[in-house]
């Protein structure tokens, strides 16, 4: 068995991987699983285990589909496995002969309005795109410190002074984020925030559009470093990757 290590594919190129797929020779071996996320285990099981793979592979089309919050997309050909973890979610379970990818070039193809909050405390962006285009966009910065390490009334009086730096910030970003999102609130298809997740929890409290806004929200960017114009556009491209495993019997 071979287990090639992922590969992250744009929206284009995964339209263009699933054409290649597509034009394969139908076969009586082939399959196609559409798995929606938080599938109940005894289900997820029988699914991936019909598709008859090794056993080392069905576990590993296992635990990556029980750690995705999209769900997953499994093309089986023998001797060949490949799984798509989408950019959105995938909506029903769904198992049947042949390759059927039509449904995953369907969600890559219609244009999603993504509203898109990057926060970390000192620095914000934030934007709507549309498809994999960002249409309106604002970046910025503010004074937070950086906690005290030191004890005594000196270090109370600076976390003071740091959490009212910290509610300025925040209120002043919220009020951006409203100017940038609210006018495409209606047609707003997901939302999605980058940075930690704590600071994003602690900054909605402040945001009374985002508590209310009430749209599905993607899988959080984590890993987002301070938000910078082109951390913004990369983003986009982020948002709209799939994660494409792939594996060969030998």
């Amino acid at each position: 068995m071979v287990n090639t290590k992922p590969i992250h594919l744009t929206r284009s190129k995964m339209l263009e991987y699933l054409e290649n797929l597509s034009a394969k020779p139908q076969g009586e071996e082939q399959f196609t699983l559409f798995i929606p996320p938080r599938l109940p285990l005894e289900k997820l099981t029988g699914m991936v285990n019909k598709v008859s793979a090794s056993p080392a592979v069905s576990k590993e089309i296992y635990d990556i589909c029980t750690g995705s919050a999209n769900g997953a997309v499994v093309f089986r050909d023998r001797p060949q496995t490949v799984l798509v973890v989408p950019p959105f979610p995938i909506r029903d379970s769904v198992m049947m002969s042949g390759f059927e990818p039509e449904h995953l070039k369907a969600m890559l193809s219609q244009d999603y309005v993504i509203g898109i909050v990057l926060i970390r405390l000192g620095s914000y962006g934030m934007g709507v795109c549309k498809g994999d285009k960002l249409i309106t966009s604002k970046v910025g910065t503010g004074l937070v410190h950086s906690r005290h390490r030191q004890g005594g009334s000196s270090s109370h009086r600076f976390e003071r002074h740091r959490d009212k730096q910290m509610e300025i910030f925040f209120n002043r970003v919220g009020g951006h984020v409203r100017e940038q999102l609210e006018p495409y609130a209606k047609q707003m298809d997901y939302i999605i925030y980058g940075g930690a997740w704590e600071t994003i929890q602690l900054f909605i409290k402040y945001c009374p559009f985002l508590a209310k806004l009430n749209k599905p929200v993607l899988p959080t960017l984590s890993d987002t470093p301070e938000p910078r114009q082109d951390v913004l556009q990369k983003a986009v491209g982020r948002i709209w990757s799939s994660t494409v495993y792939e594996w060969g019997e030998q």
